[in-house]
């Protein structure tokens, strides 16, 4: 079995750091959104401290459970988001603290913040890390400080990872063309993407002026990076599993240059580590055995090239066949896709079932290699990792079935077939989050026009309306796109989701506009600017633009070196809103935006503590602060304080 004790360890090690930005991210903006002043206060869906485990699980968090200990509810989130942090931060710096118990304990807060997220904690990232999260639990070693071997069974839990890794990727690229969004069949998505994500980078500025046939091939690879290539994930060919990191690296890569997808890139390439060995990281080949019968050893070995040769050659050929691709007498490539929805469909009836299939063998195998090799251990080692292997066996066949229903969510003949037991099973497993259903950007926004939520305020309904500037999102035509991964800025984020829809479909935004009219400190804290520093306005307003990109071509009207974007007025967004409206008034008391604040626990220590860090930090800007924790981070690791 090929060794992978240092594969492990920058696993277990990357996995704090994700850890570490997702909680850092978020406690900056705790107030702002969850605080009882906040956008969508938590105590508004928060159940009443559990009499029970029965109670307990109806409601599973750890913030129903804190006020045992003198916390009021904001506390409890600032509480466990800093316990996050520095758990996390101890786990990254400390081989002694990358184990079993702390990972559970990450995994275990992160889910209790998650619960009560409400829509701005409600994102496939954050479910993604809390599938990847329990996975690595199983993955970490029960004692970190006697961490000198790997266990047989270790093996198969990167599988489970490695299965995750291709569901993500598979499916991410299968919903794209199931959707029918004519941008994705007529390979014109990138077209649009890059103006119309949520956050773009100052580089996707740049890769949206590229010229259309490289867009349109770029779309293709998409297509080839996300649903072939994966298949390689479980070849046992070392050989193959490297050139399908390097794509999926490579493709994540192009994402974080281009947009702001705070940790969700960087944690799908920590999901790639699953494909690599400790030979890649070292560059040491493994001691030659000789094979005892040479025949079989050269058998094996011309049958991997082979397997390796028309493994690349077929990806090849269908890419050129399916894509149509062809070079122009200008060097320039002709992409066109060359199936149809109906062909799709057939793909998938074949394709799910044998994914299935693949993963029943791949992992029946690796299961099988751990039990040999725990068979070759001498005496009480023995034992104890054949019982191992039975264990976390069993608990890799079960995440494995409970997987399979949210994988045959793109084939519905398949779903049909999975057995009632299993689907009842993840039901229950849902309620943790412990495998969920993937697929990014199903259909591509922004056709035609980005649209975007303008939230103005005045002091008089017939003038003066003035601006309030996000932090991130595009509002200012002049601002310089942002770099902002890996912090989240969620309030920013969901203005774009909001932008998509109507503000019936978005009841928090009622809630901010009432917040800006009272003025409120902990919700202005998430806005840059604030045109109305000294009082608040007496009227909120909000209208829909469509924002384009300029261009960098001289030629084109919409040609600037001063504008990153230029912008048209659609339609009105909000209705013109007043905090002494009657209607406004009685609708925040019913959402209990306004209410009767409850007698806060008894001040202790312990809360006394939590508020002064609280305090000292604040709200500060997201970005600076995810990458101060970072650094330090590195720099006690660099400087070897707490090694190993």
């Amino acid at each position: 079995m090929a060794e992978l004790r240092r594969t492990r360890d920058l696993f277990l090690r990357s996995m704090a750091v994700i850890y570490m930005f997702a909680f850092s991210s978020l406690y900056v903006q705790i107030p702002g959104l969850y605080g009882d002043n906040g956008i969508l206060p938590v105590r508004n869906i928060l159940q009443k401290e559990p009499n029970s485990f029965d109670d307990f699980q109806k409601q599973p968090t750890l913030i129903r459970l804190l006020p045992k200990l003198g916390l009021d509810i904001q506390s409890s989130m600032d509480f466990i988001a800093l316990l996050g942090i520095c758990l996390s931060f101890s786990v990254f710096v400390s081989g002694y603290m990358r184990g079993m118990l702390s990972f559970t304990c990450l995994w275990a807060l992160y889910f209790s913040l998650f619960q009560v997220g409400q829509t701005f904690l409600w994102f496939q990232w954050d479910i993604l890390l809390l599938e990847a999260g329990f996975l690595t639990i199983l993955l970490a070693p029960a004692i970190p400080w006697k961490n000198e071997t790997l266990s047989p069974h270790d093996h198969v839990i990167f599988w489970l990872l490695k299965w995750l890794l291709f569901r993500l990727m598979f499916a991410s690229g299968v919903v794209k063309l199931t959707s029918e969004c004519p941008t994705w069949w007529g390979l014109t998505a990138l077209n649009w993407h890059y103006e119309s994500q949520c956050l773009p980078t100052p580089m996707a500025w740049y890769f949206h002026q590229l010229p259309e046939w490289f867009q349109k091939l770029s779309v293709a690879m998409t297509y080839i990076i996300e649903i072939p290539v994966p298949w390689f994930f479980f070849l046992p060919i070392r050989g193959l599993r490297i050139f399908a990191f390097y794509n999926q690296v490579f493709f994540q890569i192009l994402i974080i240059i281009t947009g702001n997808y705070n940790f969700f890139n960087m944690l799908t390439i920590v999901l790639c580590m699953s494909l690599l060995d400790d030979q890649y990281l070292t560059g040491r080949k493994p001691k030659y055995v000789p094979i005892k019968i040479p025949l079989v050893g050269l058998v094996w070995k011309v049958a991997k090239i082979v397997t390796a040769a028309g493994s690349l050659s077929a990806l090849l050929y269908y890419s050129i066949t399916l894509f149509n691709l062809k070079i122009r007498p200008d060097w320039t490539v002709d992409s066109k896709i060359e199936f149809t929805l109906s062909d799709l469909n057939e793909f998938l009836k074949k394709s799910v079932p044998l994914s299935i299939a693949v993963g029943i063998m791949s992992l029946g195998f690796e299961t099988l290699k751990a039990v040999l090799s725990s068979l070759k251990r001498p005496g009480l080692k023995k034992i104890v990792s054949l019982v191992g292997c039975v264990v976390f066996g069993i608990a890799a066949v079960g995440m494995f079935a409970v997987s399979l229903v949210p994988h045959t969510v793109i084939e519905k003949e398949t779903r049909g077939k999975i057995p009632p037991g299993i689907k009842a099973i993840h039901s229950k497993a849902m309620v943790y989050r412990l495998s969920s259903s993937y697929g990014l950007f199903r259909r591509m926004t922004g056709v035609g026009g980005r649209p975007e939520v303008i939230i103005e305020g005045s002091n008089s309904m017939d003038y003066g309306w003035k601006e309030y500037e996000f932090y991130y999102k595009p509002g200012n035509v002049s601002r310089r796109l942002p770099i902002v991964a890996p912090h989240q800025p969620r309030l920013d984020w969901q203005m774009w989701f909001a932008a998509l829809g109507t503000y019936q479909q978005n009841p928090w935004l009622v809630n901010l506009a009432y917040r800006l009219l009272t003025g409120q400190p902990e919700v202005l804290e998430l806005i840059q600017y604030n045109p109305f520093p000294d009082h608040p306005p007496k009227y909120i307003r909000a209208n829909l633009f469509h924002y384009h990109y300029t261009s960098w071509d001289k030629k084109k009207k919409r040609y600037s070196t001063k504008n990153w974007w230029w912008r048209q007025k659609k339609n009105d967004y909000l209705p013109i809103l007043s905090s002494d409206e009657d209607s406004l008034v009685q609708y925040m008391r019913q959402q209990n935006i306004i209410y009767k604040p409850e007698k806060k626990p008894p001040a202790n220590m312990f809360r006394t503590f939590v508020e002064y860090i609280r305090n000292m930090i604040g709200q500060m800007e997201g970005f600076t602060f995810v990458v101060s924790i970072f650094t330090a981070a590195v720099a006690v690791t660099f400087l070897g304080i707490f090694s190993p």
